[in-house]
């Protein structure tokens, strides 16, 4: 392929063949998974993803835990049940709660300690998303012409991102990256700026798959639902870094290309000091990932019936084989969680959640907000 400047994108980062560099000297690439989906055939591509990530996190369990970790709710929201659990879950609801998180994550490099903001929501501008905005006003709950008080009471904000920041006493000039494992329902504007703005994070950069970028420009309507309308549009493409495979980034981070829910959908793997930690929006909790171990009505039962390893979060037709090919290599990588070693250590970005306005569902285990190491203040 040569030494390009990725014109199709119109972005920032260089690739040479092979993915040998970057621009941002933090982000190197990571082969351990190159070739491992060639395979004809779907369970054998599981088998080599799976032996894969097995070695992967021996390797990684090698490096140093990250200096500071931690994750913040920032907003509820109702979510159709046959999306989040598919057919496994025999309650029957029409919704489920899900939990939005921020994940805030500093880590060692070469140019010192950088911090990266992982899935940071601008909650009220995410909103116009197409799929979203529709639910509001149609379906069994119509919860937005309950102007003053519906959306608070079935969609609660619990921080935004600019509070959660404040509260760990990070500046908004110390964000060095800011990523999302896909760009559903994402409006970046606020944090990098339009029409020659700098935005919230004037130092931050996009990381982002050239794959799942890619999409988000030019989506087929199937696609467009989840996509927030003209969420990219008029920020600097020099702050957008995209990226080919999978990344390190530092000691200890790494961003894991794992296609499926999108075709660009990738994975935070950090290595903490409780373990190996996965995060993307896959699998909405540890009860997707582990499946046979859920107390949730019919989950279990769906499990033992059907050999699944994994529930998907199946909001979309991107690849549902990929994704499930994708949920067990998050698995594998992470390992048994220390908190509950029935369930991996998948710390889902959109995580479920129990709410009393949709009974019957309680997540059989979720992390909920963590802080592992010490922040560093910049």
């Amino acid at each position: 392929m040569g030494e390009s400047m990725a014109t199709a994108t119109g972005v920032a980062a260089i690739v040479t063949a092979g993915g040998d560099r970057y621009e941002d000297g933090v982000i190197a690439p990571l082969t351990a998974f190159d070739g491992a989906r060639i395979a004809p055939g779907p369970a054998d591509r599981l088998r080599h993803v799976r032996a894969r990530a097995r070695t992967f996190r021996e390797e990684f369990l090698d490096e140093a835990p990250v200096p500071f970790y931690a994750t913040r709710g920032l907003v509820r929201v109702p979510y159709p049940r046959k999306y989040g659990l598919r057919d496994a879950c025999s309650v029957p609801t029409p919704l489920v709660h899900i939990l939005n998180r921020l994940f805030v994550i500093q880590f060692d490099s070469a140019e010192g300690i950088k911090t990266l903001l992982f899935s940071p929501s601008d909650v009220e501008a995410n909103a116009e998303t197409p799929f979203f905005k529709r639910l509001a006003t149609i379906g069994p709950l119509k919860y937005e012409p309950l102007a003053h008080y519906g959306r608070d009471l079935l969609a609660p904000t619990i921080a935004t991102v600019e509070e959660a920041l404040g509260a760990l006493g990070i500046s908004a000039a110390a964000v060095d990256y800011i990523s999302y494992d896909h760009l559903h329902t994402q409006d970046v504007r606020a944090w990098l700026g339009a029409a020659h703005s700098r935005g919230y994070f004037p130092n931050a950069k996009l990381l982002v798959h050239r794959q799942e970028w890619a999409t988000a420009q030019a989506p087929l309507p199937m696609q467009k639902q989840w996509y927030c309308p003209d969420g990219t549009d008029g920020i600097d493409r020099a702050r957008v870094v995209c990226f080919d495979g999978s990344v390190r980034l530092g000691s200890g981070v790494a961003l894991v290309h794992t296609p499926g829910h999108t075709e660009g959908n990738h994975s935070l793997v950090c290595r903490t000091p409780e373990g190996i930690m996965v995060s993307s929006e896959n699998g909405i909790g540890p009860d997707t990932y582990a499946p046979h171990a859920s107390r949730i009505p019919g989950v279990a039962r769906y499990a033992a019936a059907t050999g699944m390893e994994v529930v998907l979060n199946g909001n979309t037709l991107d690849g549902a084989v990929d994704q499930y090919i994708s949920m067990v290599q998050e698995r594998e990588i992470a390992g048994p969680s220390a908190r509950n070693p029935e369930f991996p250590n998948v710390v889902s970005s959109s995580e479920l959640a129990q709410y009393w306005a949709f009974p019957g569902i309680r997540p059989t285990f979720s992390f909920g907000d963590l802080t592992l190491g010490e922040v560093s203040s910049r």
